[in-house]
Parts: structure tokens; C-alpha cells; sequence
């Protein structure tokens, strides 16, 4: 298979896009589901908003480490940038422009949201992403071409955690940073592989400004 994720289902929460302030694009992690995502739709709390969280083929969006060689991971990798890039080419073509779309990920789709929004930088609404970095073996010089343009970004993650080192979610802000990207860092030390309390409530701002700015 070339394109393992192009016929996956994609779930939706909320009003459809011709009727919401926004969006929230919503990537799950290895061994979940989108269903498993979407239910954080309930905890953001922000109705007025449509989330739509695509499922990866055998529940994962790639199959080995985002610290493998890139060759690795193809063509899942490839695969599900496209997936993501489909997702959010439709939501602006239903009216939503990119900078009231927020991306956001755990785990596997924090990897994925990071790097979807560094090889295709747009002024997005937002990248919130719990536990995850930019994709790459140790050692990677991390170069896009793109501007980010003042996107507010959310990177947290537990110090130590057991597939994410804090210092590739460090160095991935750094390099959001360089793009022009507004980015909040957090570590969480002994915090488990999970999404806490603290981040939810810390990524929220980011998904109010959708609305500010739609009403405003």
C-alpha cells in the first residue's frame, strides 16, 4: 500500500464546518482510536467549534519510533501527513480559513500534528501537542522553509516519559520558534504518558482566540 491512511474514516464532533467559529483537527496516538481523541472535544469545552479526529489504519500513523530514519516510517508517514493535509484543504474550502484551525495531538499525533504544521507553516489558529516532537532520528537538523507567522503553540510533555525525549520537545520548540511560531513550553517532571489536567487547562487560550476573533 502507498497511501495506507486515504479511505480511513474520519470522526466528527459538533457543528458541521459551514456552521462553526472553527476548528480543532485532532490526532490520535499509537493503539488508539479517533474516538479515543475526540472525547477530549468534551473537556475543551468549546461548542461552538467542529473537531474532526481521522483514525490511522491499524491504529497507527506510523510504524516504528519518530526517532527512526524517516525511511523507516514510509510510506505511513507520507501517508498520514496527506490524510491531515485532505482534512485541513477541507475545512478552508467550507469556509473556515486556516487562522481559525487549531491542530492538535497526543502521543504519536503530537509527532504528527508538529510535523504537519512545520512542512506545511501557514498562520494556523493554533498547534496544541501533548507529548510529541518533530520527526527524526537524534542528531536531526531540523530546517523548513516555512513562516509560522505568530501561531501560538502549546508543547507539554512529562520529563521522563518513555517514548518522547524532553529533549527532542524542547529542541521542536526551538525550531517552532525560529518559524516565528509564539510557543508555550512545559515539562512535567514524572508526570505518565498521558494528557493532564494542567495542559488542558494550559491549551485552552489557544482555542479561545478562535472565538475571540470570530466575534470580534
Amino acid at each position: 500500500m502507498t497511501d495506507p491512511h486515504r479511505a480511513q474514516p474520519v470522526l466528527r464532533s459538533g457543528p458541521s464546518p459551514q456552521d462553526a467559529a472553527g476548528a480543532v483537527v485532532l490526532l490520535h496516538g499509537r493503539g488508539a482510536s479517533a474516538s479515543d481523541i475526540l472525547s477530549l472535544a468534551a473537556e475543551l469545552h468549546f461548542p461552538q467549534l467542529t473537531y474532526l479526529a481521522p483514525e490511522a489504519a491499524g491504529h497507527t500513523w506510523y510504524p516504528n519510533s519518530f526517532l527512526a530514519p524517516l525511511k523507516k516510517n514510509e510510506p505511513w508517514l507520507s501517508s498520514a501527513l496527506k490524510k491531515v493535509e485532505t482534512i485541513v484543504d477541507s475545512i478552508v474550502e467550507s469556509g473556515i480559513p486556516h487562522t481559525k484551525i487549531v491542530l492538535l495531538g497526543f502521543s504519536q499525533g503530537a509527532c504528527l500534528s508538529t510535523e504537519f504544521v512545520a512542512r506545511h507553516a501557514h498562520t494556523y489558529g493554533g498547534l496544541i501537542a501533548f507529548t510529541g516532537g518533530l520527526i527524526g532520528p537524534l542528531g536531526t537538523r531540523f530546517q523548513y522553509p516555512g513562516s509560522l507567522k505568530g501561531m501560538k503553540a502549546f508543547l507539554g510533555s512529562g520529563d521522563p516519559d518513555p517514548h518522547v525525549p524532553w529533549q527532542r520537545v524542547e529542541d521542536s520548540a526551538k525550531v517552532l520558534s525560529k518559524m516565528g511560531a509564539d510557543v508555550t513550553l512545559r515539562r512535567y517532571p514524572g508526570m505518565p504518558h498521558t494528557v493532564s489536567e494542567d495542559e488542558i487547562k494550559s491549551a485552552k487560550p489557544i482555542i479561545e482566540e478562535l472565538l475571540i476573533s470570530h466575534t470580534a
